[in-house]
C-alpha cells in the first residue's frame, strides 16, 4: 500500500468515526496520523465495505471452472489469510511420467512454455494401444520433441522462453561465455539469430515479464540486466550492492517490481527493478538459523518473509539418507499449495504442505543420476526433471476423466 493510499484509508476511518459519533477517538487518531486533508463526518467507508463484501460474496458463490485443469499464474500462498477450502492441486506422489527424452550428455536445465503443455500431453493421452497402431510418420508428427537447436560449443546451463507466446523466442546461456536467442518458429533454422558475448560462463537468466529485458547471472559476482532489443547491458552503480561470489539463480517477481538473486556466497538479495539497487540482503540464508522460497546444500528448504527478513517455515526431511553434493532447486507447485524438492540420495521427490510443512508421500523420479534441474509448470499439474543420467522426464497428473 502506497503512502497516498494509506493516507486515504486513515481519512476514511476518521470521517467514519466522526459520522458515528466517536469524536474523541477521531480526534486522537487525527493527531497521530496527521492526515493531508481535513476529515468531515462521512459514511463513505461503510459504503465501500458493503460494496467490497458484496463483490467477495459473488466471487465466492461463482462456480470455479478450470479448462484443462489449468490456472492463471500469479495467485498463490498467503500465510496471512487462512484457507477456507481444501486444495484442488494433487500432491506429488500422484504424478506419473508422460514422456522421457534422451540427450547425448548430462541434462542440466529446463523451462516451461506455459501455453504449450497440451502439446506435450497429446502423445500420452492417446494411450499405448493407439500409439502402437500409428505409422512411423504419424509417430514422428506426434513426437513431443518439436525442435533440437544447436549453436553452443559448451554445456548449456540455462534456458527461458519469451513471455509473449506470439514471440517464439528461446534464450539460452552456456559455459561457452555466450547468451543466444533462438527463433524456433522456423523448423529449418537450428542456429541462433542473435548472440551476446559475456566475460564469464553463464549461470542463470530470466526474461522480464514484458520480454524487453533479460536478467543474467554469471560466474562473476556482478549481476547484469540486458535490453533485449539493443543488447545494452546495465549493472548497479553501487559495487557494494553485488554478491561476493558467483550468481547461482536470478528471477523476476511476477509484477516486475522486484527481482531476487542467490549466490555461492550463501546469501540472496532482493533488488528494486526500477533503480536497479539492492534493497535487502539475507546473509547466510542456510547457515542454521510477499515470500521467497530457497534451498541449500543442507537439503533444507526455507520460506522467508521479505518484510521482516525472517524465516517463516523450514521444510525438513530431505537429505536424511545421504549428504547433498550438487546444487538443486526447490519449487512451488502451480497453486503454491505444495513445496517440491528432489532428494539427491534417494532420487525421489519430496513434497510438503506449503502452509504447515507437513511432509507428503515421496515420488520416485526413476532417474539413475542426480537430479540437476527441476521445474514445475506455473499453470497446470506438470513438471520436468533433468538428470546427469542424460534423461529429461516430463511428469503430469492424469485427469480423473482419463
Amino acid at each position: 500500500m502506497s503512502l497516498r493510499e494509506r493516507d486515504l484509508l486513515y481519512r476514511l476511518i476518521i470521517s467514519q468515526l466522526f459520522h458515528d459519533g466517536y469524536q474523541t477517538m477521531a480526534i486522537n487518531l487525527m493527531n497521530l496520523v496527521n492526515p493531508s486533508m481535513s476529515c468531515g463526518p462521512s459514511a463513505r467507508l461503510l459504503k465501500l465495505v458493503k460494496l467490497g463484501l458484496s463483490i467477495a460474496d459473488d466471487e465466492q458463490d461463482r462456480p470455479v471452472t478450470l479448462e484443462g485443469d489449468n490456472i492463471a499464474p500469479g495467485t498463490g500462498i498467503d500465510l496471512e489469510i487462512e484457507s477456507e477450502s481444501s486444495t484442488m492441486a494433487p500432491e506429488a506422489a500422484l504424478y506419473e511420467t508422460c514422456y522421457v527424452t534422451a540427450h547425448k550428455a548430462a541434462c542440466r536445465t529446463a523451462a516451461f512454455n506455459t501455453t504449450d503443455v497440451e502439446r506435450m500431453l497429446a502423445k500420452s493421452v492417446s494411450g499405448a494401444d493407439h500409439t502402437n497402431q500409428e505409422t512411423p510418420q504419424q509417430q514422428m508428427e506426434a513426437h513431443p520433441v518439436i525442435r533440437t537447436l544447436y549453436d553452443h560449443t559448451a554445456e548449456v546451463t540455462c534456458v527461458d522462453f519469451h513471455p509473449d507466446a506470439s514471440q517464439q523466442i528461446l534464450v539460452s546461456g552456456s559455459k561457452d561465455y555466450t547468451i543466444k536467442f533462438f527463433d524456433f518458429s522456423n523448423p529449418s533454422v537450428k542456429k541462433a539469430q542473435r548472440s551476446i558475448p559475456e566475460a564469464s560462463p553463464i549461470k542463470t537468466l530470466n526474461f522480464h515479464p514484458s520480454g524487453n529485458y533479460l536478467l543474467v547471472g554469471t560466474q562473476h559476482k556482478t549481476l547484469r540486466i540486458y535490453n533485449v532489443n539493443t543488447c545494452q547491458c546495465y549493472v548497479s552503480a553501487v559495487p557494494e550492492d553485488q554478491h561476493n561470489g558467483a550468481v547461482t539463480m536470478a528471477r523476476w517477481a511476477p509484477n516486475a517490481n522486484y527481482f531476487v538473486t542467490s549466490s555461492v556466497d550463501g546469501s540472496f538479495k532482493i533488488w528494486d527493478a526500477v533503480s536497479g539497487r539492492c534493497v535487502s540482503t539475507f546473509e547466510s540464508a542456510h547457515d542454521g538459523a510477499p515470500y521467497v522460497l530457497t534451498s541449500g546444500k543442507d537439503s533444507v528448504v526455507k520460506l522467508w518473509e521479505l518484510s521482516t527478513s525472517r524465516c517463516l517455515i523450514s521444510y525438513t526431511g530431505a537429505g536424511t539418507v545421504g549428504l547433498q553434493t550438487h546444487r538443486s532447486n526447490a519449487v512451488f507447485n502451480h497453486t503454491e499449495d505444495y513445496v517440491l524438492f528432489p532428494d539427491e540420495a534417494t532420487k525421489s521427490l519430496c513434497c510438503w504442505d506449503s502452509r504447515n510443512a507437513d511432509r507428503q508421500r515421496l515420488l520416485p523420479l526413476s532417474h539413475n543420476g542426480p537430479i540437476r534441474c527441476f521445474v514445475h509448470s506455473p499453470t497446470t499439474a506438470a513438471f520436468l526433471s533433468c538428470s546427469d543420467d542424460n534423461r529429461a522426464r516430463f511428469w503430469y497428473k492424469r485427469p480423473i476423466s482419463d
